[in-house]
């Protein structure tokens, strides 16, 4: 079955939004933190770890699931729920990000873009049909349109061009899409340009997606200032009864300011990949365990956390699994990290539930940015 959002309610003083999607995998709660597993794993963690986390939607990655193992085989398997043994929604986004960073503008036509792969430098080709096609195949529960990621460097004059095409490219896409069981997500882009977003999102609609996601945020070391603009400059034209979803975004700053503007999804690398090099968040801000300072620090990363992580190890531990290079670490890291990003989200629901978005964000921060206390 296609998605179906539920508007539960509105936060009384910003644009936050309490929600739930009906997947084909059971309900989850939105706001929500989304795990990326790119090659049809959330690096180094099992599903029994994710679904202990929490974890409602995870990610999975088109143009790397495309070059290995390749669809066909996903969909001999079963789909790519069968194929990873994941019991939970999925979404795939539409590879257009890796693809952009591998092409040169050049290689980008109005049928699709050339580039050459990141295994072998062999010789690829990618439309917005096949992205389709290749997502069918995968058989997620939400596909991605395939759009053009431009810096948000480009000038007003390419970022114009270049949204226009992104339109064009999610109408072909949407009339490609055979699967009746996967719901298809439209892609706002626009840079920090107003017009341009606004033209975006309203251009978008109109092609009566399932659900929308602001894009172009985490492309080119944006501002955080023209990430926060080009969601506000989007979601006025956005539709209430849709989910809407802010992707590659998980600074819990960032999670925060989001849902303060009526975002529903995020998604980020950054748990797993931060925990691979020995940081971890806390309320606090993150922190490096591999510091000499928790050589002899035999407490948890966080005291407060229910994670796997925090309920069983500590800090002198991990930083010995991660000095003597043992896995253990990185995965012990992960999944707290993983962990606080959903609790968060959690709160957050809370929050908006009781009205008191505003009261929970200045808390935060003045725990996590302790250096900005008066």
């Amino acid at each position: 079955m296609k998605i179906k959002y539920h508007l539960i309610q509105e936060e009384k003083h910003t644009k936050a939004r309490l929600g739930t999607i009906e997947t084909n995998y059971g309900v989850v709660e939105t706001p929500m933190f989304m795990p990326v597993g790119t090659r049809a794993t959330v690096k180094m963690l099992t599903p029994e770890e994710l679904y202990e986390m929490h974890s409602g939607v995870i990610l999975a990655n088109t143009y790397h699931l495309w070059l290995r193992p390749g669809e066909d085989l996903v969909a001999k398997a079963g789909g790519l729920h069968q194929f990873m043994n994941y019991h939970g929604p999925i979404l795939t986004d539409s590879g257009g990000y890796q693809v952009f960073s591998l092409a040169k503008p050049k290689d980008i036509t109005e049928e699709g873009v050339y580039f050459k792969s990141h295994i072998d430098g062999a010789k690829l080709f990618l439309t917005p049909e096949k992205s389709i096609e290749i997502q069918n195949k995968l058989d997620s529960d939400i596909a991605m349109s395939f759009d053009e990621c431009p810096p948000a460097s480009a000038t007003h004059e390419y970022m114009k061009k270049s949204v226009e095409r992104t339109i064009r490219w999610a109408e072909r896409g949407k009339k490609a899409h055979q699967n009746p069981n996967q719901s298809l997500f439209g892609i706002v882009q626009g840079g920090a340009y107003q017009d341009l977003r606004e033209f975006s999102a309203i251009e978008t609609v109109k092609l009566d997606f399932d659900g929308y996601s602001i894009g172009g945020v985490a492309n080119d070391n944006e501002s955080k200032e023209d990430m926060y603009k080009a969601i506000d400059y989007s979601i006025p034209y956005l539709p209430k009864d849709k989910p809407r979803y802010l992707m590659g975004v998980g600074e819990p700053a960032d999670i925060i300011e989001g849902v303060m503007r009526g975002i529903d999804m995020f998604d980020c690398v950054l748990p797993t990949r931060i925990a691979r090099h020995g940081n971890a968040f806390t309320k606090h801000g993150k922190i490096n365990v591999k510091n000499a300072q928790y050589k002899e620090d035999f407490t948890p990363i966080e005291e407060t956390c229910d994670c796997y992580t925090c309920r069983n190890y500590t800090k002198a531990y991990i930083r010995h699994l991660l000095n003597v290079e043992e896995s253990l670490g990185g995965r012990l890291l992960s999944i707290h990290n993983i962990r606080f990003l959903i609790r968060l989200t959690e709160e957050l629901r809370e929050a908006i539930q009781e009205n008191r978005i505003l009261e929970y964000r200045e808390e935060f921060y003045q725990n996590y940015f302790p250096k900005k206390k008066d």
